[in-house]
C-alpha cells in the first residue's frame, strides 16, 4: 500500500485518532496549496489611481467598473456548488450526472461502488479520506483508480468519529465514513453545514439523514468460473438509485463493477453477454432455456462472499 496515510489506533485511544488526523491534514493542506493555481489576473481587483481633490488629501485607489463586474461574477460563481470529476459510469447513476460538492451520498452493500465513486475525483488530484473501515482494501481501491498518494485512512476513530470526519472535511475533497451506529438528524445537520462551507463531499457507507442519493447493489453476478474451476474475473451489478433528487422514483442501472478489463463502465445489453456465459461455451441443441438459466445462476455470488 505505497503512499497511503493510515492512522493505527487501539480501541481505548479515543483522542489519538483525531490528533493524528489533524497531523496528516497538515500534509494534505500543504500539497493542496502547492497545487493551487494562481488566480486569473483578469479577475484580480485591478485598481486605478484617482487624483486627490487637494494636495493634502491622499490619493485613492478605486477599482474600475469592469474589474468590479468581473470580481463580482467570480464571487457569484464561487457560491454555486461545483461538480467533482466523476467516472462516466458513476455519473450516469447520480442525479445531476455527477458528484456534487457540499452533498452527502449513502451507499449500501458495496465497498467497490464506494471506491468507484472516489476514483474520479482522486484521479484528478483530489485528496480522499476513509473513516471507520478497518477492512478497506487499499490495493483494490488502487485497481479501480484511487490514487493512494492522496488517501488518508482512519480505520478506528472510536466514539470520536464525527469530530474526525469534521476535521478531514476541512482539508479533503471526498470523505468516506462508516458510522458506528445510527446518525441523528442533528449530527447530520451540523456536518452538512461544514460540508457546504468547505465544498467537500461525504459518502456514507450506510444510511444518512438527508442524503442526496441512496445507492444500493440489489444483485450481482460474477463471470470467470467454469465447471469446478476458474477465477472470478468480472462482475455485473444491478445498482438501485433513490433519494430526494431522483426524479420519477428509484432507478436501476446495470454496471460492470469491474469489467473484464478492470474498468468500471455501464453494461451494453445489445453487445455484451449475460454474466456467467463465457464466449467459448457451446450448448447442445436439446439444452433448454431453464437449464441454461440454472447454470448461469450458479455463478452468482452475494456481495459479502467476495468483500
Amino acid at each position: 500500500m505505497t503512499g497511503v496515510s493510515a492512522i493505527d489506533q487501539k480501541p481505548d485511544q479515543k483522542v489519538t485518532a483525531l490528533d493524528h488526523a489533524r497531523q496528516l491534514l497538515t500534509r494534505a493542506k500543504a500539497q493542496k496549496a502547492a497545487q493551487t493555481q494562481s488566480p486569473d489576473p483578469e479577475l484580480a481587483p485591478t485598481t486605478r489611481l484617482t487624483p486627490s481633490a487637494s494636495p493634502a488629501e491622499p490619493a485613492r485607489f478605486v477599482p474600475s467598473a469592469e474589474r468590479m463586474r468581473r470580481v463580482q461574477q467570480a464571487l457569484d460563481a464561487g457560491e454555486v456548488d461545483r461538480q467533482l470529476p466523476t467516472l462516466p459510469a458513476v455519473a450516469e447513476l447520480l442525479p445531476g450526472a455527477g458528484l456534487r460538492s457540499g452533498a452527502v451520498y449513502s451507499v449500501r452493500t458495496s465497498t467497490a461502488l464506494v471506491m468507484a465513486m472516489m476514483a474520479g475525483p482522486s484521479a484528478e488530484g483530489a485528496w480522499c479520506g476513509v473513516v471507520g473501515m478497518p477492512s478497506f482494501g487499499a490495493e483494490a481501491a488502487r485497481g479501480l483508480g484511487v490514487d493512494l498518494e492522496r488517501l488518508v485512512l482512519v480505520p478506528d476513530p472510536g466514539q470520536d468519529w464525527l469530530n474526525v470526519v469534521a476535521a478531514l472535511v476541512d482539508a479533503l475533497t471526498v470523505v468516506v465514513v462508516r458510522p458506528p451506529g445510527e446518525v441523528t438528524p442533528g449530527e447530520a445537520s451540523r456536518l452538512a453545514a461544514r460540508l457546504r462551507t468547505r465544498k467537500a463531499t461525504l459518502i456514507s457507507v450506510g444510511s444518512w439523514p438527508g442524503s442526496e442519493a441512496r445507492l444500493e447493489v440489489e444483485s450481482n453476478a460474477w463471470t470467470g468460473l467454469g465447471d469446478g474451476e476458474g477465477l472470478l474475473s468480472a462482475r455485473q451489478a444491478t445498482v438501485v438509485v433513490s433519494g430526494r433528487r431522483v426524479v420519477g422514483g428509484p432507478r436501476r442501472h446495470q454496471l460492470w463493477l469491474p469489467a473484464p478489463d478492470g474498468t468500471v463502465r455501464s453494461v451494453d445489453p445489445a453487445h455484451e453477454e449475460a454474466p456467467g456465459w463465457p464466449a467459448e461455451t457451446t450448448w447442445p441443441e436439446e439444452t433448454t432455456w431453464h437449464e441454461k438459466t440454472a447454470w448461469a445462476e450458479g455463478t452468482a455470488w452475494p456481495e459479502e462472499a467476495v468483500g
